[in-house]
């Protein structure tokens, strides 16, 4: 088996799955209590739901879009 058909390398495998954790933690961190007819949830608008986690699920994606546009070593 050739390693240069490939498109991608160990690298390339362990920067995807690292950003998908990312985006995984991020999505976690947006889940808590909601809010009911009868019952107002103020940590629906916590820093935590509405800056921290989204801002985390970002740089995941972007992570996860390096890894498939990183060129492996060796490639020209």
């Amino acid at each position: 088996m050739d390693r240069g058909k490939f498109a991608f390398d160990k690298t390339n495998f362990i920067l995807l799955a690292a950003g998908m954790v990312v985006v995984i933690i991020g999505f976690v961190l947006m889940t808590g209590p909601s809010s009911t007819p009868t019952h107002f949830e103020p940590d629906i608008f916590s820093v935590r739901r509405i800056k921290v986690a989204p801002l985390i699920c970002l740089l995941g994606f972007v992570s996860i879009i390096y890894a498939v546009v990183r060129r492996p070593r060796g490639d020209k």
